[in-house]
């Protein structure tokens, strides 16, 4: 009987154990946090580093969604789990130290996307009223040509142009107005400058696609087309360019452009003719002086070929009037057989008709050419 005292001491004990050992909801204190609008665990110590663990999500899956919500506007989004620190000064600060570099990082980030991001004009289009020309038809299998001398689009005055810091502006103006003819005809011109031909044609062909008439893209797109050597398509595009110039806007880039197509056919005149109309919209030009510096340098070809076409056209005139006289001669001497025939028949007519035959006639010259 002496024993049965402690009988309640080990039975509290037990008790006491138990409830420690449990995971009750009453050893944990939660509070609103107003800055992030959701329900977080907190503690009266500094230095606890509170997490949520696994088996709370099994113990009380309802409140761990609770807790893991935040509101936004007039919707309820889940968050990921987040670790918080309550009452604690030191990691408030280092937060706050990290959160200052955000900025940085953010930017980081958008470079690296840029730097990702792939400079093109899009899908491509199905049909332009272009599509007919033999250098955009064939344009899967045009190699690529680097045009360098188009980076004075981009430059200002006599700053470098930095190709790269280039291509970063048109991403971020394609982000901006991803559908701008503008925009396709700058990064078209961008692929001339890299040498990717087939990519900037198609952004041309883009760009036509929505505005047909477009000046600009037309005569890059014939300026393309020209260092391929497709003349004629060029001229007919350039030619096409000047038709649709607005009258406000000088027109000496299509004059350029005629007097050096014009000279790769090798018609100087004509080359002439319009570079001269080029210099006279714009005199400072300097590339319009070299070429007809150039073309004055050429010795005078046509004036050879004119001299060789004359004489030509007489060797021809005597040739043909020598023909001629011979076939004269030759019906004149035709004539006078055919006359002799006429006169012997007649003459044989007449014997007839005074009775010497033909046979007693040759006897009678045979016998007196023997006598």
């Amino acid at each position: 009987m002496i024993d049965l005292p402690c009988i309640p001491f080990v039975a509290l004990y037990m008790l006491t154990f138990h409830i420690i050992q449990t995971n009750s909801r009453t050893a944990t204190f939660w509070k609103l946090n107003a800055e992030n609008g959701k329900i977080i665990e907190a503690s009266h110590f500094p230095s606890l580093v509170t997490t949520i663990s696994p088996n709370e999500n099994i113990d009380d899956p309802i409140f761990n969604i609770i807790t893991s919500t935040v509101h936004f506007g007039k919707t309820w989004t889940k968050r990921s789990v987040e670790n918080y620190c309550t009452d604690c000064q030191t990691i408030n600060g280092t937060s706050h130290v990290s959160e200052s570099y955000m900025p940085n990082a953010e930017g980081n980030k958008t470079q690296l996307d840029t730097d990702e991001e792939i400079l093109d004009c899009g899908k491509t289009v199905n049909f332009t009223y272009y599509d007919n020309l033999v250098g955009v038809a064939n344009r899967m299998s045009h190699p690529n040509v680097p045009e360098p001398q188009v980076a004075l689009i981009f430059k200002k005055r006599n700053s470098e142009l930095d190709v790269d810091a280039l291509e970063r502006r048109l991403k971020k103006a394609k982000r901006e107005k991803p559908k701008s003819v503008q925009l396709y005809n700058q990064i078209g011109n961008f692929w001339r400058i890299k040498g990717d031909t087939q990519k900037s044609i198609e952004c041309f062909r883009r760009a036509l696609a929505v505005s047909p008439h477009n000046a600009e893209v037309l005569l890059n797109l014939a300026r393309v087309l020209f260092n391929l050597q497709y003349l004629d398509d060029a001229i007919y595009l350039t030619r096409r360019s000047l038709e649709v110039q607005p009258p406000d806007k000088s027109a000496w880039q299509q004059y350029f452009t005629l007097g050096e197509i014009f000279k790769a056919y090798g018609h100087y005149q004509e080359a002439t003719l319009h570079l001269r109309h080029c210099l006279e919209l714009r005199p400072d030009f300097e590339p319009a002086l070299t070429v007809l510096r150039d073309m004055e340098a050429l010795p005078d070809n046509n004036i050879h070929l004119y001299t060789v076409l004359i004489i030509i056209f007489l060797v021809l005139g005597v040739l043909i009037t020598v023909v001629s006289s011979c076939d004269a001669n030759l019906d004149s001497d035709f004539a006078e057989v055919k006359a002799h025939r006429h006169f012997n028949r007649a003459m044989a007519m007449r014997s007839l008709k005074m009775g010497i035959s033909p046979r007693s006639l040759r006897a009678k010259r045979y016998s007196g050419g023997c006598g």
